[in-house]
């Protein structure tokens, strides 16, 4: 009789720098094709972690570091029994592009950061990513944490490389580009494809084709993490799973429950708890 896949996952999130630390080990499948709308940072531990980003296949071994940009597509499973571990740090945008700004000061407007390569066998960064999660996790005074962030950023920068944001598209990519900025502006409504369809004067078809192929899912399956990421926020920030789910644009909690647990292995009102030490409900004074 074959064995069940298992898992753990420790989480925190570091209320003084707004950055969420996990620590994580799976067994067979670990997570569906999902993204995030942060920067991902994370070093494997211990096993092998097979995951697909940016159409290629990936392997970290223990002591790799994994990059990973907003937006970048990824899943993860383990190709044997003994699973994989790692530690991971999630880095907002305006934290990266605040870093650096300071390393880079003649930086020209209109640039954003892209890591070249989705792995690296750069030991000072993995170690540096390790010592992070722990002060992080660990709770450490400020400045110590600080140090600690400050150390991952100098050594990104011999990863880093600076493209500059495209105005211009192809009739296809400006297609999708169009498609990206509705659903964004509009990811709690029931929106139907057929009306961004004709809102674009295109094909729902042609839609989706580019959509797919710029952002490596169709329309509604990127709605939906989209709106799970949305739910990660509102729910660090405090607020119940019931309004989350309202809020986003799932039918109740139990679709949020379902989709938030598929994707990031927590329930809602788990992660909320981590963050913030709420409960669920409110606790009735007698």
């Amino acid at each position: 009789m074959s064995q069940q896949p298992h898992h753990w996952i420790d989480f925190r999130r570091d209320s003084d720098m707004q950055i969420e630390a996990i620590r994580a080990h799976f067994t067979g499948h670990a997570y569906d094709p999902h993204w995030h709308d942060s920067y991902l940072i994370g070093v494997t531990e211990q096993g092998i972690q097979q995951f697909h980003s940016r159409r290629e296949r990936h392997r970290s071994r223990p002591g790799t570091v994994f990059l990973l940009e907003p937006g970048d597509l990824h899943d993860g499973d383990a190709i044997d029994a003994q699973g994989f571990t790692y530690r991971m740090l999630y880095l907002q945008p305006a934290l990266i592009a605040q870093h650096m700004a300071a390393i880079f000061a003649d930086l020209p407007a209109g640039y954003e950061l892209n890591f070249a390569a989705t792995l690296s066998d750069d030991r000072p960064l993995a170690l540096a990513t390790f010592n992070a999660w722990q002060h992080l996790a660990g709770d450490a005074p400020l400045m110590v944490k600080e140090a600690a962030l400050q150390q991952i950023f100098s050594h990104l920068t011999r990863h880093q490389f600076w493209r500059k944001q495209q105005r211009e598209h192809l009739q296809e990519h400006r297609l999708a580009e169009q498609t990206h900025e509705f659903l964004q502006a509009h990811y709690g409504e029931n929106i139907g494809l057929g009306e961004i369809a004709s809102l674009l004067e295109a094909d729902r078809f042609r839609l989706t084709r580019a959509f797919q192929q710029r952002f490596g899912l169709a329309p509604h399956a990127w709605l939906i993490h989209k709106r799970l990421n949305e739910a990660r926020r509102l729910l660090a920030a405090g607020q119940t799973p019931v309004a989350v789910a309202a809020e986003v644009g799932f039918a109740d909690q139990s679709h949020l429950g379902r989709w938030f647990r598929r994707v990031y292995q927590l329930t809602p009102a788990d992660y909320r708890q981590r963050c913030t030490n709420l409960p669920d409900r409110p606790i009735r004074s007698r």
